[in-house]
């Protein structure tokens, strides 16, 4: 069964993404805590959202995702930034119904883009999003800025952010 996270669900959600990052080698680098999920997934204004597949009443999975929007299309598109299903629930299903609920936003709300990243070495992963039609986008190449990058470019930043 896939549904919406809820409130409740923001300690499981917590946990899997330590989970997530340990299987991705990077344990260390998921920092964001509890409250921080809560506020990003069921705030005022929610930056993000979140999917559960459960098991006999128990989650097993989760997909983390946000919208987007293409200037060429003219369109939101759905950002999936995180899928996870435990080890021990693997290959039952949980992960293509998790995609499948979020192909199934992208067309009821008229979103022509539905995209993701994934690590090179992952082939189990790559092999999975292949057999489901996806490609990937090798033309592309991901750029990321943080920490003093990050500061020293807005530092020069020309924008008055009162």
């Amino acid at each position: 069964m896939i549904r919406e996270a809820t409130p409740d669900d923001v300690p499981v959600i917590h946990a899997m993404i330590g989970e997530l990052a340990a299987y991705e080698r990077a344990p260390e680098a998921a920092q964001a805590t509890e409250a921080q999920l809560k506020e990003a997934l069921f705030g005022a204004q929610p930056a993000a959202f979140a999917l559960i597949a459960e098991a006999d009443d128990a989650p097993v999975g989760f997909a983390l995702w946000f919208r987007h929007f293409s200037t060429w299309t003219g369109t939101q598109g759905v950002y999936l930034e995180d899928l996870f299903v435990r080890p021990e629930a693997r290959g039952d299903g949980h992960g293509k119904a998790l995609l499948a609920a979020l192909a199934e936003i992208c067309v009821t709300r008229g979103y022509e883009r539905f995209e993701w990243s994934v690590l090179d070495w992952n082939e189990p992963s790559i092999g999975f999003y292949r057999s489901i039609g996806a490609r990937p986008m090798d033309e592309w190449t991901v750029f990321r800025l943080t920490g003093e990058e990050l500061h020293n470019l807005a530092a020069t930043s020309r924008v008055n952010a009162a």
